[in-house]
């Protein structure tokens, strides 16, 4: 297996790559912010990219936003190249885990896990592209393998919360859970929100190739994953969510994909119960309706041409009407931005055959955190990144290319996130730790409980 500790060879614990990226700038500050909670409390760390006058001004900003002049001594600067493997070789070469920022991931992200696999470095990104994920999965799963090379995509807002809150919501449910929905829902304080353009050109370009993502899929020549007791029922493209209060749609995100991945891991490899998933996300009402129909319907229209693809481009934020722009979001915007995730999920209680009659219990997980993109992302992927320091032993047997349900599902990640939920602007990732039983004369009904920072549970008991 490839090491997990620091040698004269390969000084770094971390590399962050892209770091003079949107994204790349947040990750730099989370790992400063971090530092202390490496390897016997001394994380060693460095930025690359391929302009060194840029990555020292990130390296200055996080100095400042930090109170840490010492950064700009501290952290080392490399420079390296996607166009020049032979750059990517001597970064790898210094690092045991490289924090990949460089999307849009198809077109920048294979050479680096390419250089991860063949230097014996692990690496972790923050892909919400489905096609550049489970392209690596097939090329370079055997290899990563072989070479004890541990290779997660999805690390941040794509895909942790909904894959761990998958997972952690399954270990809670006291029977055989089957099926889960999430319903996601996203808001903005006074002073509004956007998401830097980069997420918007993956979108735009990973629609345009659905159809190589279908014929990708049939290569890994995988069996249906078995159900598990009822089948879940798939809702409408547009439905009213009675669980959120508002107009819904089918998530169009990377969580599908990885969650259904995480699940075919833990079945076949640790042949456990896989448990069926539908993911949405909450929409507003009817004005924003007419906006998404719109925007949808331009979008799908311009997506299928070349010249309709570089509009998209090129005009983010009139096409998205301001929800992707080229500057991204104002540190104020991010401030006063949140997600959360409901995870409504539905089983047999112990001694109960999942295959007879319908479900008769129920259990809900409430997940909150700040601003998804440029704070949430960075706080996942950093502490992704200290989780495999830190409990390589609780990580899978061998080396692979792999989701982070699967990476982590043994590992005390979960805790973490918590532990700097609830330190750091109120953020909360809050899987919840207990279920709270009903009083005895009370089993036949449905349990609501609220519980500390806004986190509640519902469990439910056969009649």
């Amino acid at each position: 297996m490839a090491a997990f500790s620091t040698s004269s060879s390969r000084p770094y614990h971390i590399i962050i790559f892209g770091a003079s990226g949107f994204t790349g700038q947040f990750v730099v500050e989370e790992v400063a912010r971090t530092a202390s909670e490496g390897p016997k409390g001394n994380l060693k760390w460095a930025v690359a990219g391929r302009n060194r006058t840029k990555l020292e001004k990130v390296v200055e900003q996080a100095a400042g936003a930090l109170s840490k002049p010492e950064l700009k001594s501290e952290v080392d600067i490399l420079v390296a190249d996607v166009s020049d493997p032979d750059s990517l070789a001597v970064m790898c070469k210094q690092a045991v885990i490289v924090l990949s920022c460089v999307g849009p991931y198809r077109f920048f992200g294979e050479p680096v896990v390419k250089s991860c696999v063949e230097n014996g470095t692990h690496c972790i990104d923050i892909s919400g592209e489905p096609q550049f994920l489970e392209r690596m999965q097939l090329n370079y799963h055997d290899q990563a393998a072989e070479k004890g090379v541990y290779i997660v995509g999805s690390c941040g807002f794509d895909s942790i919360p909904a894959d761990m809150g998958v997972i952690y919501t399954r270990d809670q449910f006291k029977g055989t859970l089957t099926s889960i929905e999430s319903f996601l829902t996203a808001s903005a304080g006074t002073e509004g929100g956007c998401i830097h353009d980069g997420t918007w050109q993956s979108a735009i370009y990973g629609l345009a190739d659905s159809n190589k993502l279908r014929s990708l899929r049939k290569k890994f020549g995988h069996k249906p994953l078995p159900v598990v007791g009822a089948k879940i029922k798939r809702r409408g493209t547009l439905f009213y969510s009675n669980e959120l209060q508002q107009y819904a749609i089918p998530f169009m995100g990377s969580d599908p994909s990885v969650v259904k991945r995480t699940q075919r891991y833990l079945n076949e490899e640790l042949t456990e119960s896989p448990v069926q998933y539908g993911a949405y996300v909450g929409v507003g009402g009817i004005s924003n309706i007419f906006k998404l129909v719109f925007a949808g319907l331009m979008f799908f229209f311009l997506v299928k041409f070349s010249f309709g693809r570089n509009l998209l481009i090129k005009f983010p934020e009139f096409f998205s009407f301001g929800f992707f722009s080229k500057e991204g979001p104002t540190r104020k915007q991010m401030e006063g931005s949140s997600f959360r995730f409901i995870f409504l999920g539905e089983g047999y209680t112990e001694g109960s055959e999942p295959n007879e009659g319908k479900p008769n219990s129920k259990i809900r997980t409430l997940v909150k955190g700040p601003e998804p993109g440029y704070v949430a992302t960075p706080i996942a992927m950093v502490q992704a990144a200290l989780t495999m320091l830190n409990e390589s032993d609780s990580l899978p047997k061998t080396g692979g290319v792999y989701t982070p349900g699967a990476t982590f599902a043994k590992t005390t990640i979960v805790d973490r996130l918590n532990k700097h939920g609830l330190n750091r602007l109120g953020f909360n990732i809050s899987l919840v730790k207990h279920l709270l039983i009903c009083l005895l004369e009370h089993r036949d009904s449905c349990c609501y409980v609220k519980l500390p920072y806004g986190v509640a549970v519902f469990r439910c008991f056969p009649v």
